[in-house]
């Protein structure tokens, strides 16, 4: 059967309406004049106006952007800002609707029990339950004829409350500031512009009512904008004309005191009592319809457990198992009895839902990407105005409520993030950071041209001809770039065809290992075969963009023979302005237990502290420290100093573990001699770490493994790297 879609009058503009002029506008409206007086109603109706108003445009500029798909809000933010954010708002958005139906049986009891003083409420409730279910249980579409109904009585009710100017004698010694002296219920001790406006705000939030349904409206791109903007309006209007209609028809005193006023005043008291009656069914009616197709919404995204039961739907296209939920809850709020205590909490989800929707615009408006080309244009200031109201609003109205709701939105977005739910469609989260990432890259550009030492870190550029290659220095590239370094790999094309695909294939592999870590990781496969010129060319290229790898890695095979390459790469790196580290693992040895790290370190000049500097030391002493801190290891620093005019007192060597910043149990010892036989003499690490001195060789390298028996990691300072800053 095919399933029935609704029109911008029936699907939007009706649902709107009739949640906004509900019970607050028949029984507390008269109450917001005679405390606020007729300048601070008008105050308070546009303030909470400018909120929803705001946020009308918003969700109307979006919706002519995009696809919006079932769940309204929900679908909005979940398509701008990811499956995690939408979710977190849409599931107490969802519960918030769905309670809100209790709220709304029991305004409509209360009504009633006028007519009925003397049967059980209790009782009532339920009656008033199982008609508001069984006519959504017919279907979406008779309960839509049901509110053509509701309107028709509201508006009658409208007219004859307009009516009551002209059979009442009338008050022009309008009050239009006002005394606010309180209420009733506090026995008249006074109140605020703040505490009238609290009680009024909920009497505009139902701008989301139309675009819950965005699901079931034929033409969604069109009916929600429409709909939403002429339904706000022209409430705002009627709002705004029945403040002057309360100053006139009675005295201040008398709105403050009697919440009845419009249907005692009115032309026709009964059709008043009946519009109210209207107002709070159509408000139950229409949210126990659209709450469903929230939990839908979610349900279809897979955030909620059983989500392919919630999913699922009617012949009629009525999301059932949906409906059946939201009736239990509907049930569980009517058991409470009385929903004050949580009637705040609910307030604060829809607030969070207005906030995050101009947030919504606001983001795709700033990151102006191509793809934002709403029909509906709006200034950046809307949006804006209205994120910061909907917070503001909600910290007015209650601080301690306002961060409990906050608190709530965090840990359902973090459920989720646990998750890792997945949408199909993707999102505009990576425009937003790319964003976020232009503009600070910008920033530092204009604050300084050259890179910042003090922000170095290790993001290397690793090129690879062999698997093995990375494979087997996979452990200390992890514990060299953890947590915040990066890789990007880049892989020569092998003419091999298999092995070019084995390469590919271990490649993807590695790029998901690195992930795993929650680390920074890509790779390029480059057309060509030829080592130096492909690396040369990489670094040359990359040295025009920003965010660029700072190090060329390398692992060697010490038994390789032929290793003349690596000394043109070493010449290349320093042409380039690159650093270089260099892994030669001994044998079978590789990094032993990962624990005891010897750092050498040389030719150190002579006034070291008074220029900061320790010549091409700096990255071989950074890369210990990496290494150590993510070994959890221990580093012993090995100072080779052949400088007669270079002398190391003890609190020399204070200050450069100070300077440095050395872990507390880092011993440093100073030696004097050949290298390689200091060396040789040191084998009790698990790695040796040295700067390239100028003129060593990778075969002098090798050598230096092979008599040490060690594994070495091989340094070479680029001008981004100062280790005692």
């Amino acid at each position: 059967m095919t399933k029935k879609t609704f029109g911008t009058f029936a699907g939007v503009f009706t649902p709107t309406t009739l949640t906004i002029l509900g019970v607050i506008m028949y029984i507390r409206q008269p109450w917001v004049v005679g405390n606020a007086g007729v300048m601070g109603a008008l105050g308070i109706v546009l303030l909470s106006v400018a909120i929803t108003l705001t946020t009308a445009l918003s969700l109307s500029s979006i919706t002519t952007n995009i696809r919006i798909g079932s769940g309204g809000a929900f679908s909005l933010i979940s398509q701008s800002l990811g499956l995690e954010i939408g979710g977190a708002i849409g599931i107490p958005f969802y519960f918030a609707q769905s309670i809100a139906v209790a709220m709304y049986i029991f305004g409509f009891r209360e009504g009633l029990q006028t007519l009925t003083p003397d049967i059980n409420p209790v009782i009532l409730d339920l009656a008033i339950f199982a008609v508001v279910m069984g006519i959504a249980f017919i279907s979406t579409s008779f309960a839509f004829k049901i509110q053509f109904v509701i309107l028709g009585v509201i508006v009658l009710s409208l007219v004859s409350i307009y009516g009551a100017l002209f059979v009442n004698e009338l008050n022009f010694n309008i009050q239009w500031i006002g005394q606010y002296p309180g209420s009733v219920e506090n026995d008249f001790s006074g109140s605020s512009f703040w505490t009238v406006f609290a009680v009024f705000f909920p009497a505009v939030t139902g701008v989301m009512a139309g675009a819950n349904m965005s699901g079931d409206l034929t033409n969604p791109r069109k009916s929600i904008p429409v709909g939403t903007i002429s339904s706000v309006i022209i409430t705002t209007i009627i709002y705004i004309s029945l403040i002057f209609v309360a100053a006139v028809i009675a005295s201040p005193d008398e709105l403050a005191k009697n919440y009845n006023v419009f249907i005692d005043k009115a032309l026709f008291g009964p059709i008043v009592l009946a519009g109210l009656l209207g107002a709070t069914l159509s408000s139950a009616l229409g949210s126990f319809v659209g709450a469903p197709r929230i939990l839908l919404a979610l349900g279809e995204k897979n955030i909620l457990p059983k989500s392919k039961e919630l999913a699922k739907k009617s012949k009629k296209g009525e999301p059932v198992n949906a409906m059946l939920i939201t009736a239990g809850l509907v049930l569980f709020g009517i058991s409470l009895r009385n929903l004050n205590t949580i009637a705040p909490l609910l307030t604060m989800f829809f607030m969070i839902t207005y906030a995050m929707v101009n947030i919504v615009a606001l983001v795709e408006q700033t990151l102006g990407l191509p793809s934002y080309r709403p029909t509906l244009k709006i200034p950046i200031i809307i949006p804006a105005i209205g994120a910061f109201g909907s917070i503001a609003i909600m910290f007015v109205l209650n601080v301690i409520v306002a961060l409990f709701s906050l608190i709530f939105i965090v840990l359902f977005y973090l459920y989720l993030v646990k998750m890792n739910i997945k949408s199909a469609a993707g999102d505009s989260r990576s425009g937003l950071f790319t964003a976020l990432a232009e503009w600070a890259t910008k920033k530092t550009n204009s604050l300084r041209q050259e890179r910042e030492v003090r922000s170095w870190r290790p993001d290397l550029l690793i090129p690879v001809t062999m698997p093995k290659e990375l494979r087997s220095s996979f452990k200390l590239i992890h514990s060299i770039i953890y947590p915040k370094g990066s890789v990007k790999i880049l892989a020569l094309r092998n003419e091999n065809e298999t092995e070019q695909r084995n390469m590919e294939n271990f490649l993807k592999n590695a790029v998901k290992k690195f992930k795993e870590s929650d680390l920074s990781v890509s790779y390029s496969v480059i057309d060509n075969t030829d080592f130096n010129t492909t690396v040369n060319v990489s670094m040359q290229s990359l040295n025009a963009a920003f965010f660029k790898p700072n190090i060329i890695f390398v692992s060697i095979d010490s038994a390789t023979s032929n290793l003349a390459y690596y000394n043109k790469l070493i010449a290349d790196t320093k042409k380039n302005n690159f650093g270089m580290v260099i892994y030669i693992p001994f044998a079978t040895a590789s990094l032993a237990i990962e624990k005891s790290i010897n750092l050498w370190m040389t030719d150190i000049p002579v006034d070291w502290k008074e220029t900061f500097s320790v010549n091409n030391n700096n990255l071989s002493a950074l890369t210990s420290l990496l290494i150590c801190r993510n070994w959890k290891g221990n580093i012993d620093v090995h100072i080779l100093n052949n400088n007669p005019n270079l002398i190391f007192e003890e609190n020399d060597i204070e200050d450069l573990k100070t300077m440095v910043r050395f872990p507390k149990r880092t011993i440093i010892k100073i030696h004097q001699g050949n290298l390689l036989e200091n060396v040789s003499k040191e084998k009790n690490a698990d790695v040796n770490i040295f700067n390239i001195e100028q003129g060593v060789t990778i075969d002098d390298m090798v050598k230096i493994v092979n008599d040490s028996r060690i594994s070495a990691v091989f340094c070479s300072d680029s001008d981004f790297e100062n280790v005692l800053v």
